[in-house]
């Protein structure tokens, strides 16, 4: 089908109407945007130069850092902007940009966090050979699977994208650019496209879901055979694991699995996936590791006496 694209830049409506309601909004979500760049970026820094964080596990938790402060950064700065503007506009390029830049990093976390979950299954059930398996080469090349992953995924995406024709109304009732509003204002029928994405995204997402319920369901099992202080510090490490899969997860699942359809409360759940939960990973993960707070303490102190010398 070839493009018959009019369509020079879209309207966005945002999330709320109301200036008031906007300026509260602006107001409670730049010190959360804030706070995600800080933590995540602590941790990214923090396992960088800690000798004491070198393990595969801390490796790929500053990969996964790094991925929530560009996943984050895809949507919300333009999202707070706009909130103190009355015009809304983003680009058809710019619309286009954001959609590849969001998938691609939104697939890389999900891979990341899958490479992360058979990271602890090796660690917990296989002891053992742990540093033949998660060998750094190893590492790195998982790493690097997961950026192509979210690459190839986001390919997809916009391939289906840009056939589609676009004449009007250019009205996107969202607060960024998603393939769902996006699908909206074609002047097309979106039927089959909406099936891919549906089989691209949504299950996708369930199936990614699934193994990694499965894996951690296994981890969970082979605990059993240790020792009980061995239990207590892989359940720590675990249950920091499955609520950020859960968070995650939950929300992508909620929209990609349904047709392609705008929805009142999908704002609100994109709201929570795209702000929320990329600031509350940091606290999830420092608040139940003793040694990722220890080595914060210590990169605080040596940076204290760098500045009091």
């Amino acid at each position: 089908m070839a493009s018959t694209t009019n369509v020079t830049e879209f309207i966005i409506t945002g999330l709320f109407q109301d200036a008031q309601v906007q300026r509260v909004c602006f107001v409670f979500f730049l010190p959360v945007y804030l706070a995600t760049l800080v933590g995540n970026g602590l941790i990214v820094l923090t396992v960088s130069v800690s000798d004491s964080l070198r393990s595969p596990m801390y490796f790929f938790l500053g990969y996964l850092s790094l991925v929530e402060i560009c996943y984050s950064s895809t949507v919300v700065p333009k999202f707070i902007a706009d909130l103190l503007v009355k015009m809304k506009t983003i680009s058809f390029k710019g619309c286009l940009a954001q959609i590849f830049f969001f998938h691609f990093f939104g697939v890389a976390e999900i891979l990341l966090l899958t490479v992360m979950a058979y990271d602890r299954y090796v660690a917990i059930c296989k002891p053992l050979y742990y540093t033949v398996i998660m060998s750094r080469p190893v590492c790195y090349r998982l790493v690097t699977g997961s950026w192509l992953g979210g690459f190839f995924h986001s390919i997809i995406q916009i391939l289906i994208t840009i056939p589609l024709p676009f004449c009007g109304p250019n009205v996107i009732d969202h607060y960024f650019c998603d393939l769902h509003p996006l699908f909206k204002t074609a002047c097309t029928d979106t039927f089959m496209v909406g099936i891919i994405m549906f089989v691209n995204s949504g299950l996708f997402s369930v199936f990614s879901f699934l193994f990694l319920v499965c894996s951690y369901v296994i981890i969970l099992v082979s605990l059993r055979n240790h020792s009980a202080e061995g239990r207590r510090k892989a359940l720590s490490t675990c249950a920091s694991h499955i609520t950020v899969v859960l968070l995650f997860f939950g929300p992508a699942i909620f929209l990609y699995l349904r047709p392609s359809s705008t929805y009142t409360e999908d704002k609100l759940v994109a709201v929570f996936y795209t702000v929320i939960t990329p600031m509350l990973n940091p606290i999830i993960y420092t608040l139940r590791n003793a040694e990722v707070k220890m080595a914060m303490r210590k990169l605080w102190g040596k940076s204290v006496n760098f500045m009091v010398k």
